[in-house]
């Protein structure tokens, strides 16, 4: 199985690049869907930061309100840290849980998006990374438009986060997302064909397939052995 590392900054158009994945067919472990879903009522995740954060982070209906967690956590970094601490044991495990559905549906190539790909040292599991790329003035008036931010709160949220100059220099393949969305989608089919060429061994032995060829070989080298013995 080959796991594409793919990873960017706030308004970089990362999920862009994620969403054309998927609709070549391309699956997608999304990072943060995954932690969505421990941050929902009653869940672990959910207890811990309620524990900790308290009850004001709370919406009426009792859900996390996101965007007062987001304010609170982006303008502090201890806090922030904190909160990657709380949730890191239950995003991970979700990760794995959704890698290891995708291996048992015989998929040969899949996309890992996380936002803290080396934050979190997950690059070490992914190749090739992509990292998607754009300048810093162009990601601070994107992610201005897009919350409806002033551009102290911007910059507030674009340095929380590793320098994307930083990320591009640890990628295998980098995607810049300073022009136009066609611009993208020209450099994302050259990027496919990188992605979906044939596995090499390695990836081939921890697919499904490589692991069912595996054990039938192992299946057969003991019937043959016995059979040997037996005729000793």
């Amino acid at each position: 199985m080959r796991i594409v590392g793919l990873t960017g900054g706030i308004s970089s158009g990362k999920s862009t690049v994620s969403n054309l994945f998927k609709s070549h067919d391309i699956p997608v472990v999304d990072a943060d869907i995954v932690a969505r879903d421990v941050l929902k009522k009653g869940t672990g995740g959910y207890k811990r930061v309620v524990a900790t954060f308290g009850e004001d982070i709370l919406q009426a209906n009792g859900e996390v309100d996101r965007p007062k967690l987001g304010q609170i956590v982006f303008s502090d970094p201890g806090k922030r840290q904190l909160l990657n601490r709380l949730l890191a044991p239950f995003i991970s495990s979700g990760i794995l849980r959704e890698i290891l559905k995708l291996w048992l549906k015989g998929c040969k190539v899949i996309v890992l998006d996380i936002p803290l790909l080396f934050e979190a040292k997950m690059d070490k599991w992914t190749k090739p990374i992509i990292v998607v790329w754009v300048d810093t003035e162009t990601q601070l008036q994107r992610l201005m438009a897009r919350d409806g931010i002033n551009e102290e709160d911007a910059r507030n949220r674009t340095n929380a986060q590793m320098a994307l100059d930083l990320k591009r220099s640890k990628a295998d393949i980098v995607i810049d997302n300073s022009g136009t969305l066609e611009d993208l989608k020209e450099q994302f089919q050259k990027i496919l064909v990188q992605v979906t060429r044939p596995l090499t061994w390695t990836e081939f032995w921890l697919s499904r397939q490589g692991a069912f060829s595996a054990l039938v070989s192992i299946i057969i080298g003991v019937v043959v052995g016995k059979n040997v013995v037996g005729k000793l």
